[in-house]
């Protein structure tokens, strides 16, 4: 039985959220709700859990790998990647919109942001897309879904997160997202070629690509596609953990900006500022999540859902099924950082109670919130992509009812069949 404090504690945050308060807040005030209502927690327990929340060791691979993101877009590195995406994707019906998924997934190994992704590319592709003869919705549909490739491959910041919380390997995480996230990038590529071919979004050129036309351009992107090579292979074999391997990221881009003599003053000053803005904002998320998850825990709210649940339901897949439903519901009014901290120590153990593999279910609880991003009404890449191109959402609903529909048969896929989620040669021990 669930007890007043934590069901008003509940309704207090949920209420909040729907009104647009920062989510940090939200948080904050209902478990602040939990706090006065509750003899036994006190305010000093509040203040450790809001500071031991933002101090796992894992945790700081997320702001390496954030400033690694902006680094690459101020010191010329994207581009040179784009440069090599679009020559690569070139004879592709649909053109750039081919550029801006593969794009999306090199970059996913590099910064691990699906906002970050959507900003930049909305920026630098949607502009370019539009001249080539491509609708403004559809290029901005294109960005938007492209993104959620970005945080399934490693070092994906919301892998980070589940791994950390739920006890499980990031590594591991990190080489089963490898696997998803380019499945995700070819498929959503063969669809968008589809699309493009019965809507006559012609290639960018219709010639072969000569070793002339390939060399210069693969010779430029040569080393910062060496750092995916570098991350994924560093975790791999061994050389790193996952948060040393965002610091090798750091280092690493700042050489290339260097060498590049693209690295200013000014360009260092500014990643530093825009990194520290956005790590900020993602400690508060996690440190207010904490408290909360501290009062579900003293509650013992997971082991009543998960005594409920195995109850009601004795088949795993019918669990896997509410289990996306409910992710995908809560997608669509949480950020997904709040929703991790929260969900996955509660989730993670309910999965296990079924037999279900903890990194069949990392993956399925990572991709049912990278597609919350994109879903209203709180989808924050939904919202950055259409301010940065000025797209009406009511047009980019509508172009993204094919993109929605492909997202829930991904879903279901990997839901279903867990075989896929561990390549020999890709698992980490």
């Amino acid at each position: 039985m669930l007890s007043k404090a934590i069901i008003l504690a509940t309704i207090a945050m949920l209420i909040l959220i729907f009104l647009k308060v920062p989510v940090f807040v939200s948080m904050m005030s209902g478990a602040m709700v939990y706090f006065c209502m509750e003899p036994a927690a006190t305010l000093q327990i509040a203040a450790q859990r809001l500071t031991s929340g933002m101090e796992s060791v894992s945790i700081l691979a997320a702001p390496f790998f954030i400033f690694t993101g902006v680094m690459m877009n101020r010191c010329g590195v994207t581009e040179r990647v784009m440069d090599f995406c679009a020559l690569v994707t070139g004879r592709l019906y649909g053109g750039l919109a081919q550029t801006n998924i593969l794009l999306s997934t090199v970059m996913g190994g590099m910064s691990g942001s699906s906002i970050a992704d959507a900003a930049m590319e909305s920026k630098i592709l949607v502009p370019e897309m539009e001249k080539q003869g491509l609708p403004k919705p559809f290029s901005a549909v294109v960005t938007a879904f492209s993104s959620i490739i970005t945080p399934l491959i490693p070092p994906g910041i919301g892998m980070i997160l589940y791994g950390t919380l739920a006890k499980v390997s990031v590594g591991s995480l990190f080489m089963a997202g490898l696997w998803i996230g380019s499945f995700c990038c070819i498929s959503m590529m063969v669809m968008t070629s589809v699309i493009s071919h019965k809507k006559q979004y012609m290639p960018l050129r219709t010639e072969r690509m000569r070793w002339k036309q390939f060399w210069p351009v693969f010779k430029r992107a040569f080393f910062p596609l060496m750092l995916i090579v570098i991350i994924i292979g560093g975790i791999r074999i061994g050389v790193f953990t996952p948060s040393e391997a965002g610091a090798v990221a750091v280092i690493y881009t700042i050489i290339l900006g260097l060498c590049y003599k693209e690295l200013t003053r000014e360009n260092f000053i500014g990643a530093f500022v825009e990194c520290a803005i956005t790590t900020g904002g993602i400690m508060l998320i996690i440190g207010a999540a904490n408290i909360y998850a501290w009062a579900l825990t003293k509650d013992q709210v997971p082991q009543a859902l998960s005594a409920m649940m195995l109850s009601i339901i004795s088949n795993k897949y019918v669990f896997l099924l509410i289990v996306n439903i409910f992710l995908l519901i809560v997608g669509m009014f949480m950020e997904g950082c709040a929703a991790t901290v929260i969900l996955a120590p509660i989730l993670a153990p309910l999965a296990a109670a079924y037999g279900i593999d903890p990194i069949h279910m990392g993956m399925v609880f990572t991709l049912n919130l990278s597609v919350g991003v994109i879903s209203p009404p709180v989808g924050a890449v939904l919202y950055v992509t259409c301010g940065v191109t000025n797209c009406k959402i009511k047009d980019f609903m509508k172009a993204s009812v094919p993109y929605f529909l492909y997202l829930l048969g991904v879903l279901l896929f990997f839901s279903y069949i867990p075989l896929f989620i561990h390549i020999p040669f890709l698992s980490i021990a």
